[in-house]
């Protein structure tokens, strides 16, 4: 649903910037807040770019917050239906909204090795992801070091963050 253009964000006051785009990175309009006085933008990659420059500029405390505001992967906020609108729609594209009892426990026993190791949530953006290359995700990632984690948590949401972008703005 592309429903913004490129001159109504520019145009936007900050309070206007923050409501539209405050979302596409989970529970974290800071960024969107942060990146208001960029404009005006030239391009949709511009804006994400200067997006990604904020959340990449934020403290690692802010960063961890970013991180750990994403829920699990099929986890009690997905099977509960307290997931933001975009999170189900990314969860559901991936077909993890129709696994069976065994695969769900799979997707819990995996969510919580990785939140003991870790301290934050596995993330992956699954719109590039179907289940079983997730899976394998978690398999070939558990064992790499919280830094490289953190980095590779902080990648998938700006990847997140671009897909929502793309589906909020007409090019």
């Amino acid at each position: 649903m592309k429903t913004l253009t490129l001159d109504r964000i520019n145009s936007f006051s900050e309070s206007e910037f923050i409501e539209e785009l405050g979302g596409l990175f989970e529970h974290s309009p800071w960024i969107a807040a942060a990146t208001w006085p960029l404009r005006p933008f030239s391009a949709l990659e511009q804006l994400h770019e200067g997006l990604c420059r904020n959340l990449q500029a934020a403290s690692d405390v802010q960063q961890l917050a970013l991180i750990r505001a994403h829920p699990d992967l099929v986890g009690k906020a997905a099977r509960s239906g307290h997931l933001t609108a975009a999170s189900t729609q990314e969860q559901s594209a991936a077909g993890l909204s129709q696994l069976t009892p065994e695969e769900i426990a799979l997707f819990d026993e995996w969510n919580q090795k990785y939140q003991d190791r870790f301290g934050f949530p596995f993330i992956i953006c699954s719109r590039l992801n179907k289940k079983d290359a997730i899976l394998n995700g978690f398999h070939n990632r558990i064992h790499h070091s919280r830094e490289e984690e953190f980095a590779a948590a902080l990648r998938e949401i700006e990847t997140i963050a671009w897909f929502r972008l793309s589906d909020r703005v007409a090019k």
